[in-house]
């Protein structure tokens, strides 16, 4: 297995990245969120996995390992094979796929091209033990602050025109006073104090 490949690149594009190691130039699919990461340094190191099938073999980097154990974690899900794991990366940053796979929240998750309800639903369904089990204390605890109706409330913000940040802070006041609340209500609630 090819663990990573470091060098010069050679060609970049958001989907696609060649890497000069040794005099081989490395074709190297990535998402989006590792384009973003990569800038503009001629050199790069990335980390790597290789797909083998009947008729390819194709290299996936990853700006780092978060994203790389995620999409090794997505494609183990049945019907979810590289290309889809790599749109899912490319959607949705790999901290909030977390987030929404372990609170439950596959509405999410279906908001990405080519995912479907059911696909949505497997996904949260395999991999809500998994994350469990490997994440990080600070993120679960992050979980279970977060939950669809606040997911919901926050996007519905974002789309009114207000900054994600804005509206995160304006949320979580109003959250803290009503845990309770439908999304309609933190909206109504949160409006009155932005």
């Amino acid at each position: 297995m090819i663990a990573h490949i470091q060098g010069k690149v050679t060609h970049r594009s958001p989907t696609y990245v060649i890497i000069d190691c040794g005099g081989v130039g490395y074709g190297i699919q990535i998402s989006l969120n590792t384009y973003e990461k990569m800038g503009d340094s001629e050199a790069l190191k990335l980390l790597t996995v290789l797909s083998i099938k009947e008729d390819s073999h194709t290299l996936y980097g990853f700006a780092d390992e978060e994203e790389r154990s995620l999409f090794i974690q997505l494609i183990s899900v049945s019907g979810v094979g590289t290309n889809t794991a790599r749109m899912i990366l490319s959607s949705i940053k790999p901290a909030d796929i977390k987030l929404a796979i372990l609170n439950g929240n596959w509405t999410i998750l279906k908001t990405i091209k080519g995912i479907g309800p059911k696909t949505a639903q497997r996904l949260v369904i395999d991999l809500q033990d998994k994350l469990k089990k490997v994440e990080s204390p600070d993120l679960l605890q992050n979980a279970q602050f977060r939950n669809p109706a606040y997911e919901e409330a926050l996007a519905a913000l974002v789309m009114l025109g207000f900054g994600r940040a804005e509206a995160e802070k304006g949320l979580s006041k109003i959250r803290q006073q009503n845990p309770e609340s439908s999304v309609e209500q933190l909206v109504k609630l949160t409006l009155k104090i932005l």
